[in-house]
């Protein structure tokens, strides 16, 4: 019996996708919306559960001309001479499903086109729209965290969204759907606080990469900080303090909760920068 060999369309995007990774880098952040680092609140009352809600659902992209992925001009993005790229983006997401603030990050090199685009179309300015996450058989606020690839086709373009920011997952271009922390009741994650700073010092940017084990119903097993930069100024002390006591929108595999390993970024942005 032969075996199946995948399309060599198919091995290219997997290499691509690979070879995007290889080349991120994650120093330019940009923020839509206020200059300091957001630290988030529930976005009001804790709402009743309402009929029919399941008990976890991840904030989503959604379908028909009001979700992200119809509202990229990818057009556009072709005529201005984008390649190949790769660029990850964070929402924070109310449960009516409006975006509160959102951030930009990871681009490959020569992807600044996609992400001027990106930036423009998760702006909570022109009022993009998510499918709000579940908790409980209740709308709460979350983050959330997708990576949006580019390329050209036989002279076409080619976007795709993926709920995650994993190089295996992201490589394969699987389904899976990455933990969400969620704001409210049920959970004690607040948003994130810029750590408190020696009277006079200069506050800077600071990115802290966090491995975290989530359970299949959203409880925190572990946490380490992977990196912190600039270190010794306390910026991986503040992320285990703003997560420790997370509960999470579990991952989901095939439409279905599950437990995951996953590598979060966390930023901290300098008031006034």
């Amino acid at each position: 019996m032969k075996k199946r060999r995948a399309p060599l369309a198919y091995l290219s995007m997997r290499a691509l996708a690979f070879s995007l990774i290889a080349l991120l880098s994650v120093v330019d952040l940009a923020w839509s919306q206020g200059s300091a680092t957001p630290s988030g609140q529930a976005s009001a009352a804790p709402s009743a559960p309402a009929a029919g809600l399941p008990m976890f659902r991840p904030v989503l992209i959604g379908q028909g001309p009001s979700a992200l992925i119809n509202r990229i001009d990818e057009q556009d993005v072709v005529r201005k001479g984008q390649k190949d790229a790769l660029v990850m983006f964070l929402c924070a997401v109310k449960k009516d499903g409006e975006v509160e603030w959102s951030a930009t990050y990871g681009g490959t090199p020569d992807s600044d086109f996609l992400k001027q685009e990106l930036q423009r179309r998760i702006s909570p300015a022109v009022n993009p729209r998510f499918i709000p996450a579940v908790h409980d058989h209740q709308l709460v606020d979350a983050i959330y965290y997708g990576t949006v690839t580019f390329r050209v086709v036989n002279g076409k373009p080619r976007l795709r969204i993926f709920s995650n920011q994993e190089a295996g997952e992201l490589e394969k271009e699987h389904d899976f759907i990455g933990p969400q922390p969620f704001f409210g009741d049920g959970s004690g994650f607040t948003g994130l606080h810029y750590p408190p700073m020696e009277s006079g010092r200069v506050q800077v940017d600071g990115k802290v990469e966090l491995k975290m084990k989530v359970d299949a119903t959203g409880n925190l097993q572990e946490i380490n900080v992977v990196s912190e930069n600039p270190p010794l100024l306390g910026f991986g002390d503040a992320a285990l303090k703003d997560f420790r006591e997370a509960k999470f929108i579990p991952a989901f595999r095939d439409g279905k909760p599950v437990e995951c390993e996953v590598t979060l970024p966390v930023f901290y942005k300098a008031a006034g920068l």
